[in-house]
């Protein structure tokens, strides 16, 4: 049996259809957003579904305790610009730190979802090897998922095999309930079948052409994959980066986009709000060393191929979803 908290959302749902894929289909899906409200999981196979704090009453029964096997925790407040710093411990430390001390006491497997955020400006680099409690994140919503990590390499007393994974940025399908924090793929699928152009942020540092700031771009099927890989081959617990490793401009996606859609590049360049020029992230790049150190997989989907699969396969497709 595998538990998926989040599974009603993009990564969660993209990882239940990862599972069947495999022929798994022994899942309790959990959501804090019922399926009568929003249903990502109309195409796939589960056994049962329950609200966020019915989790706490099933984990407590013989049955969880006797035949659960995975906990893959994908459940948390995703907003970067979220400023209740209560609701956000609650939600992406306190819940986390509870399945962790469950997954440690019936010696189950734990992945839970950390996020790029904690590497702050990248002005240490982005290593998943360095020491989290010297990272700097610039928003609460990166402080609450690196004081998560920080926790969680100082127990003694752990899951049978546990992984904090670092998404930089994933796009691809099942993404598109995420309203503000939907990837700008998806967004920008939209902008351009609208008005045929494409709004980008002018660059406001000198090293950075407009559009050529750079991003670790990272289709949703690569990190469902390597989730079942960590799941199959069950290398040494830790903090994991889940990146392509290779830093792409907006441009590069941009063009990636019009060229998925047969439209010509048109770009219209834009002010950045003055909310976020500090907080703004320039270049981001998972170093994916440990990664290929533990013998797992290299990406399979580069961006162009991605944009082409998502577009085609399913932002074009009347039933986009996986």
């Amino acid at each position: 049996m595998i538990i998926v908290t989040g599974a009603n959302g993009f990564i969660g749902s993209a990882m239940i259809w990862e599972l069947n894929q495999a022929g798994l289909d022994n899942i309790v899906a959990i959501d804090t957003v019922n399926l009568a409200s929003r249903n990502l999981l109309q195409k796939r196979k589960y056994t049962q579904f329950f609200e966020g704090h019915e989790l706490w009453s099933f984990l407590a029964t013989e049955e969880a305790r006797k035949n659960v096997t995975w906990m893959i925790h994908m459940g948390a407040c995703s907003s970067t610009t979220e400023t209740d710093w209560d609701f956000l411990y609650n939600n992406n430390f306190q819940y986390s730190q509870r399945l962790f001390e469950w997954c440690s006491q019936n010696q189950k497997n734990l992945i839970y979802a950390s996020s790029a955020a904690t590497y702050g400006a990248g002005e240490n680099g982005f290593e998943d090897t360095y020491d989290s409690e010297k990272l700097k994140p610039l928003n609460l919503y990166g402080e609450s998922k690196v004081i998560m990590d920080r926790w969680a390499v100082k127990q003694k007393s752990t899951p049978a095999n546990w992984y904090s994974l670092k998404f930089f940025n994933v796009f691809g399908p099942n993404e598109y309930e995420k309203g503000s924090m939907a990837s700008v793929a998806f967004k920008a699928y939209h902008q351009i079948q609208k008005n045929s152009e494409l709004g980008l942020f002018k660059s406001y540092n000198p090293q950075f052409a407009d559009g050529r700031q750079l991003r670790d771009f990272v289709y949703v099927k690569d990190v469902t994959a390597w989730m079942k890989e960590l799941m199959d081959k069950k290398p040494e617990s830790g903090i994991y980066n889940m990146g392509f490793g290779k830093a792409r401009s907006w441009m590069d996606l941009a063009e990636s986009l019009f060229a998925a859609m047969n439209k010509e590049v048109k770009i219209n360049w834009l002010d950045m709000p003055e909310n976020i020029k500090n907080q703004y992230q320039y270049f981001t790049q998972a170093n994916m060393q440990k990664w290929v150190a533990a013998g797992l997989s290299e990406p399979k989907w580069p961006l162009e191929k991605a944009i082409g699969d998502y577009v085609k396969n399913y932002l074009d497709q009347k039933d986009p979803w996986l």
